[in-house]
């Protein structure tokens, strides 16, 4: 049986579907059926981040927030956008331990909340998010 090479994060990050929006059949999320939901993309959220001020924080719902109105929808999709979220912090990871300087880095501890279920996952742990929200509040 032939092994299939397990995609990179950075792989992930450039690859999918371009963001789209879909029409509920059946509620989700808290949206109802007939309701118009957004699927954003990883470039879409790697976009995002990059936007935020050095020093200032996002929630994932204010994200969501703002791609169902550029996209037009009701709601942006939770799950997907959780998800997208993890690819592009690990893609950034993978990036800075290939040596890429940090002040280049996609800042994605700017939205991810140290004491979510999110930074629990990633490879970095929630005391990397933490630690470098703390340098950036104090200027660092």
């Amino acid at each position: 049986m032939p092994t299939t090479k397990k995609k990179t994060w950075s792989e992930k990050l450039n690859g999918g579907k371009p963001p789209h929006v879909v029409m509920l059949e059946k509620p989700f999320a808290g949206v109802a059926a007939g309701q118009t939901l957004a699927i954003a993309s990883p470039m879409m959220v790697k976009e995002y981040i990059e936007k935020i001020p050095r020093g200032k924080t996002r929630s994932m719902l204010e994200m969501r927030e703002t791609f169902a109105k550029k996209m037009n929808a009701d709601a942006a999709c939770p799950t997907s956008s959780s998800i997208f979220l993890r690819i592009v912090a690990e893609a950034t990871l993978e990036e800075i331990a290939s040596g890429k300087n940090l002040a280049e880095a996609t800042p994605f501890w700017r939205i991810v909340e140290p004491a979510s279920p999110l930074a629990q996952k990633l490879s970095c742990g929630p005391d990397f998010v933490e630690h470098m929200r703390t340098l950036e509040t104090r200027g660092e």
